[in-house]
C-alpha cells in the first residue's frame, strides 16, 4: 500500500456531499500508485461513495467516463493494466460485466463488491416488489437468478446508505492508519443519506397517483421504498425496445391509473420515451438513474440530482 503523508482537515469532513466528482475518467486510472489510498471505482455511483468516504486520504478514479452509459463499458487493455496498481477496487457486481471480468482477474487485495453489502431484488421489468412473496428469501437462489437482481441499489437512499456502511469498513481495514477518519466521513454521508430518505417519504406520501412511466427499469427499488409503481416502456437494459404489446398496455394504464408524464433520462436515446407519450397523450420529463454526471444533469452531484429527481415525481404524480 502506498505511503500517505496528509491528515483529513476538519473542512474537507464537513463539506461531504458538496460538488461533484471531478477527477474521474477513465484516463485518470493512470494516476495509481500516488501517496494516498488508490480507489479504481466502477462508475459514478460508486466513485461518489469512495470519494465522500475516503476524503483527503483517498485518490479516487473510475473506469467509465462521464456522458457514457455504463451498461455498455468495455475495459481496454490499458485499464486492465492499470486497475492492477490500485489499492482497491469499488464496483457492483451484475452492471457491468466488463468490469466484474477485468476485477476478477487482477491481483487488487481490497476488492469491494457494493452488490455484497446490500439486498439485491429481482423486479423485473416493471419494478414490482417480491417482499413478502411466499417463497421469496434470500438463501437458495441460483447463479442465474443472482444475475436476474435488479442493480441499481444506489437510487434507494436506505440501501445507498447500507452499501456506504459496508464501503467505509472496507476502506478502515484496508488504510487502518486513516480508519478514524473513514469513520467519520461515512458517518457523515449516512446521516446525509438518511436525510434524503426523509424528504423522499415526506415528499412522496400523498400524492394523486402512485404510477410513473420510465425509459427502464431503473427506479425499482425507489419505488418499492415509497410506496410507488414503476412501469417501464423497456427492461433493466435501457436500449431494449419494447413490443407493441407493450406499447399498447402502457397506454392502457396511463388512462387507467391517472398517469401525466413518461419519463427519460439522459444518457439514452429519449425517442421511444417521447413516442408513448405523444401516442398518449402525455407529458415528458427526466428522472435520472444517476449512472453518470454530465453537463446535462440536473445538479453537479448525488444528492443534487436526486432532489431534481424527487421535484419531477411530485409534479408528476400530483402530490398534495
Amino acid at each position: 500500500m502506498n505511503v500517505r503523508r496528509r491528515l483529513i482537515p476538519a473542512a474537507a469532513a464537513a463539506s461531504l456531499g458538496l460538488g461533484a466528482l471531478t477527477a474521474c475518467s477513465s484516463d485518470s486510472v493512470a494516476s495509481g500508485n500516488t501517496d494516498k489510498f488508490d480507489v479504481v471505482a466502477s462508475f459514478y455511483p460508486m466513485a461518489f461513495l469512495a470519494e465522500q468516504i475516503g476524503g483527503a486520504h483517498a485518490n479516487v478514479t473510475t473506469l467509465t467516463e462521464p456522458g457514457q452509459e455504463p451498461h455498455d463499458l468495455e475495459i481496454s487493455t490499458k485499464q486492465r493494466a492499470r486497475l492492477e496498481e490500485a489499492d482497491a477496487a469499488l464496483y457492483l457486481k451484475g452492471l457491468q460485466p466488463a468490469v466484474d471480468e477485468a476485477v476478477g482477474q487482477t491481483g487488487i487485495t481490497t476488492k469491494i463488491d457494493a452488490a455484497t453489502l446490500t439486498h439485491l431484488e429481482d423486479h423485473g421489468t416493471g419494478g414490482h416488489s417480491h417482499e413478502g412473496e411466499e417463497g421469496h428469501s434470500e438463501e437458495g437462489h441460483s447463479e442465474e437468478d443472482e444475475h436476474g437482481r435488479d442493480p441499481h441499489v444506489w437510487l434507494d437512499p436506505v440501501k445507498y446508505a447500507e452499501i456506504a456502511q459496508g464501503v467505509g469498513k472496507a476502506f478502515e481495514k484496508a488504510d487502518p492508519d486513516h480508519a478514524a477518519d473513514y469513520k467519520k466521513n461515512t458517518e457523515a454521508l449516512v446521516t446525509k443519506l438518511k436525510g434524503l430518505d426523509g424528504e423522499f417519504e415526506n415528499g412522496l406520501k400523498n400524492t394523486r397517483s402512485k404510477v410513473f412511466f420510465t425509459n427502464h427499469a431503473a427506479f425499482g427499488y425507489l419505488a418499492e421504498r415509497y410506496g410507488l409503481t414503476q412501469e417501464a416502456i423497456s427492461g433493466v437494459d435501457p436500449e431494449s425496445e419494447p413490443s407493441g404489446a407493450r406499447v399498447r398496455e402502457l397506454q392502457q394504464k396511463a388512462k387507467a391509473d391517472g398517469v401525466t408524464t413518461v419519463f427519460y433520462e439522459t444518457l439514452v436515446s429519449d425517442k421511444t420515451a417521447k413516442t408513448l407519450a405523444r401516442d398518449a397523450n402525455l407529458k415528458t420529463d427526466v428522472l435520472d438513474p444517476i449512472e453518470g454526471i454530465t453537463g446535462k444533469s440536473r445538479g453537479d452531484d448525488y444528492f443534487q440530482v436526486m432532489e431534481a429527481n424527487l421535484k419531477a415525481l411530485k409534479t408528476a404524480l400530483g402530490a398534495k
